[in-house]
């Protein structure tokens, strides 16, 4: 699946796990293990840690309790597969309730999900790759009908990008496969690849059910304010669009291990606000963005506690290039050179124990040992060789701003309200392009629609928030930088790449890195399409964005998890 996008602050997606700040992982990327024990930048790998979650054995958690559950935005698309639902508070509430073949552990090391999987093995058939899956004959949609491999075959027809109609967050690995059959019964998947996809655990996750896949209108709309049929250990409740909250209950008909919680509820509040209700006792818990004020109230609640983790999140700044302006690399170019990224890190991480280093890759967090600085002259401040571009585009400088064909180069920055992480950062990049008379304008949306209704159509200039990723780098973050492909009608359509800036060959050099099975020529060009991608100036990355999850002190499984996976059903009170 694509990386998550996350308004408040953030990630990135190799199967060969991704790595992430100074942690201490065994080399499942060729050269991406660590150094003795220190990480890339020779800090202790100690430092920072894989995942915070309290851990507890299932007899230590108590039966029963309500985990009443902070978001910042109240989603309308519940297809986490869709470009609309492809969001992270979407993942929060479907990870809960839909079926998800692998999981990950602390160390990014991925393993069957044993609720919904027996067997996973990978033959081959000549120059082609086969994957078996064995399915779980317990497992089940809420609606009765069994899980079985049609399922799994509705789902790669919809995301294999076949029908521009299905708008598909992404495409990769779907778009790998040949043919999905039935194996020795209804309940054994085989996937035939028409070439090698390294990363093919990564998807699937989640699985929806074949109604759903079956039709371009039922992936688009079916999950509209809708939750229609769920297969995990809850189900869903209600929708409370007027106090904002999601409701789930334990599901009795669940196969695997009971739930110990009885109920979840989810509540969406403005980004300032959630430390508010956290304090006074009506959440129990909510992830702080980069806020040294609301980290410190979190921290001196009484009877709660900050677990904070390193995980493949990152802060970055977008620009549009289909834009009026940033349509011109030359700009783009400029405005990224004008732009003071340490200012910005210093600015968003002071006062949180997190250290301050500039990310300078899309794919690789900076301690990895396949990390490479490509920002180039990009990732430079450097406000005098921004100024030269800015000439050499026609953009004279008059006065205090510039101008072309008497139009004022003016860039219309959308925040989404009651986020004060977002609301500095546009204010320091307005100051900070002034100086190479480029004018910034602030619009502040309201936070449930900013995505759907900005970011995703397009309908901004430069915009800032974090990316979520997974264990899986490349193919993971594919649809954040692939090409545009085109409908039926002959329009293009971006899907998950927000920044509409792409190309064949950036396209295909990160089709060469996921369809890489040596891990040392996956990360030589997993590098060679990041440099590309600097080139085209999309997404600028800032820093590794610290997991920051404040919590009940008594709340068990549960917390910064980094790349583990939490198990939904054993998250409760310690006894």
């Amino acid at each position: 699946m694509t990386s998550i996008r996350r308004p408040d602050a953030f990630p990135v997606p190799l199967s060969r796990a991704v790595l992430v700040l100074v942690l201490l992982l065994p080399p499942i990327l060729a050269g991406c293990g660590d150094r003795d024990g220190a990480g890339a930048q020779g800090r202790p790998a100690s430092a920072v840690r894989a995942y915070d979650v309290n851990p507890a054995a299932r007899e230590r958690v108590a039966d029963g309790g309500v985990l009443r559950w902070g978001l910042n935005e109240y989603p309308s698309n519940w297809n986490l597969n869709h470009v609309d639902g492809n969001l992270a508070t979407v993942k929060k509430v479907v990870d809960a309730l839909m079926p998800s073949p692998f999981r990950s552990d602390a160390k990014g090391q991925i393993s069957p999900n044993t609720d919904y999987l027996t067997r996973a093995r990978v033959t081959s058939a000549g120059s082609r790759q086969v994957v078996t899956l064995t399915l779980d004959p317990r497992a089940r949609w809420s609606d009765g009908t069994p899980i079985t491999w049609e399922d799994y075959r509705a789902q790669w027809q919809a995301m294999s990008g076949r029908d521009g109609e299905y708008r598909v967050a992404s495409t990769t690995g779907y778009q790998d496969i040949e043919k999905v059959t039935r194996g020795e019964d209804d309940h054994q998947v085989v996937m035939t690849f028409a070439k090698p996809f390294g990363d093919w655990q990564s998807l699937f996750t989640p699985l929806y059910p074949r109604t759903t896949n079956a039709t371009a209108g039922a992936f688009n709309g079916a999950w509209l304010n809708r939750i229609p049929v769920t297969a995990g250990p809850f189900r869903f409740v209600s929708f409370d669009p007027t106090a904002k909250t999601v409701t789930l209950a334990r599901d009795d008909r669940w196969w695997g291990d009971r739930a110990k919680l009885d109920r979840i509820i989810y509540r969406s509040l403005e980004g300032d606000a959630l430390v508010g209700a956290f304090s006074n006792g009506e959440l129990d818990t909510f992830d702080i963005a980069p806020s040294a004020p609301d980290y410190a109230r979190a921290k001196a609640t009484p009877g709660a506690i900050v677990r904070q983790a390193a995980g493949p999140d990152f802060r970055h700044i977008t620009m549009n290039g289909e834009s009026a302006v940033l349509s011109d690399v030359r700009v783009r170019r400029a405005v990224a050179m004008g732009i003071d990224r340490q200012a910005i890190a210093q600015s968003d991480l002071q006062g949180l124990d997190w250290p301050i280093v500039l990310l300078n890759n899309h794919f690789f967090m900076n301690t990895q040992e396949g990390y490479r600085d490509n920002a180039g002259v990009v990732g430079r401040y450097d406000p005098a060789g921004a100024a030269r571009e800015l000439d050499a585009a026609g953009w004279r400088l008059e006065g205090r701003t510039r101008r072309k064909d008497g139009r004022e180069l003016t860039l219309r920055f959308v925040l989404p309200s009651g986020l004060q992480l977002t609301k500095s950062e546009a204010e320091l990049v307005q100051d900070m392009l002034a100086r190479i008379g480029v004018g910034v304008t602030l619009q502040s949306v309201p936070a449930d629609d900013y995505f759907t209704r900005y970011v995703i159509p397009g309908n901004y200039d430069i915009t800032a928030f974090a990316y979520a990723g997974t264990p899986f780098p490349v193919s993971s973050a594919y649809g954040q930088y692939a090409d545009a492909v085109r409908r039926a009608d002959g329009t293009r359509q971006w899907n998950a790449n927000l920044g509409r800036i792409g190309s064949p060959r950036i396209d295909a050099a990160m089709n060469r890195a996921t369809a890489d099975l040596d891990d040392a020529e996956a990360v030589a060009d997993t590098n060679a399409a990041d440099r590309l991608i600097w080139q085209a100036v999309n997404v600028v990355t800032l820093y590794q964005r610290p997991q920051n999850v404040a919590v009940k002190d008594t709340l068990a499984n549960f917390g910064a998890r980094g790349f583990h996976n939490l198990r939904y059903q054993d998250i409760g009170y310690l006894r």
